[in-house]
């Protein structure tokens, strides 16, 4: 069941004319890779035993949800602002090598959400069960290589505007832990300002769970 939303009125929104400009770019979707210290969240999330890449899914979306940029879509021609923003990621089958993408509404508790995907992840036969809607932040993790950039596949659709985020492989430096980062937005609602404002979220989330 698709989240709540409502339509924009383009007449009257301040953001309208940087919106077409980059609506009608050829590449209108930008990436931004960064490094946040997950020294402390590490440490919580092995003390009570969650699965660290769930735990991650969760930790990106509950602050990209928390930026309202992050929740405008393009739906049927409209611009709407989605009240909250669900989660999708994808999760590797170990015997076949290959992944699933999982789809797992957002819920505000760490540990119901954490259960939850777990369970949802490990259970689902299928690789892609079905077309994923507008109402999703689209998380990959990448555990394997601590990366310094990343790019995406362009599916071609200028009105896709679901925000991508990955994350590589953490490693140690002077005794922390750190791990590259990255977010993709489409640029007709997410400008440096916002990616700025969700690196801060999520430091800040990180530093103090």
């Amino acid at each position: 069941m698709a989240n709540h939303y409502k339509v924009i009125d383009e007449k009257t929104w301040e953001r309208a004319m940087h919106c077409m400009v980059f609506r009608n770019s050829i590449e209108p979707a930008f990436c931004v890779t960064f490094e946040a210290d997950i020294t402390n969240f590490k440490r919580k999330i092995k003390e009570q035993g969650f699965s660290f890449t769930m735990a991650m899914v969760y930790a990106v979306c509950r602050c990209a949800n928390q930026i309202e940029a992050f929740r405008y879509r393009f739906l049927d021609g409209q611009i709407v602002l989605f009240d909250r923003i669900d989660t999708a990621f994808t999760y590797l089958n170990q015997e076949t090598e290959l992944f699933k993408v999982v789809n797992v509404p957002f819920v505000e508790d760490i540990k119901e959400y954490v259960e939850l995907a777990t369970k949802t992840a490990r259970e689902q036969q299928e690789y892609f069960p079905g077309p994923l809607g507008n109402d999703v932040f689209q998380c990959s993790p990448m555990p394997w290589v601590t990366y310094t950039h990343i790019s995406h596949t362009n599916s071609g659709k200028k009105d896709n505007a679901t925000p991508l985020f990955d994350w590589g492989k953490y490693y140690e430096k002077e005794g922390k832990t750190f791990i590259p980062i990255s977010v993709q937005a489409h640029h007709s609602f997410v400008d440096g300002l916002h990616i700025g404002q969700f690196v801060e979220k999520l430091q800040k989330f990180f530093d103090e769970y």
